[in-house]
């Protein structure tokens, strides 16, 4: 089993080798992701002992070769102008946007804002008139209750002389009888 994990790691390391020269002969870019990619292994493999060292010394001598970049080489004339023309384009319209967006928000605050107005217009209409039909209410009670009061003053006068009225009389109504009737009988 050790000999078959050792054997698999040393196809993979040459797997590695191999992919590294096709990239110096191609002038594709090297780099540690590219070459595991490309050797179908797992990126710690790249960056182990030996292998790391082979990565860095094949992107080393690319350097020194300088090699052309694989995009430009198999990019039409013009080509880069079209590139820079269109992030220019890109750049312009994203402002365009940016700026429409707040010139929307703005919009469209404003038109809540007067969509509030209006309801509060009308509920502050709706509480004034409710206001003044209270205090017409108030005003009314106010004079019911001085006639109220006047009234229950003029009825305190008339129950007053009443009961006096009405203690004279009863002291008259018992005055005669007790004149008239002899001590211990009883009309």
């Amino acid at each position: 089993m050790v000999e078959a994990r050792r054997h698999d790691s040393q196809t993979k390391r040459a797997r590695v080798l191999a992919v590294l020269e096709q990239m110096l002969q191609h002038g594709t870019p090297i780099t540690f992701a590219s070459a595991a990619r490309q050797a179908k292994v797992s990126a710690w493999l790249v960056y182990a002992p030996g292998v790391r060292e082979a990565i860095e010394d094949a992107r080393a001598r690319q350097h020194l070769q300088g090699s052309p970049d694989h995009r430009t080489s198999r990019d039409p004339p013009g080509a880069t102008t079209d590139l820079a023309l269109a992030r220019a384009e890109i750049t312009r319209l994203r402002a365009e946007r940016d700026t429409q967006r707040q010139q929307l928000g703005l919009a469209l605050g404003a038109r809540m804002d007067n969509i509030a107005k209006a309801d509060l217009l009308t509920r502050v209409d709706e509480l004034t008139r409710h206001n003044n039909e209270l205090a017409a209410n108030l005003s009314q009670c106010r004079s019911e209750g001085t006639v109220m009061v006047a009234r229950i003053a003029e009825l305190e006068d008339d129950l007053a002389a009443a009961r006096t009225s009405l203690r004279r009389m009863v002291r008259a109504e018992n005055l005669p009888a007790a004149i008239t009737t002899p001590k211990g009988e009883r009309p």
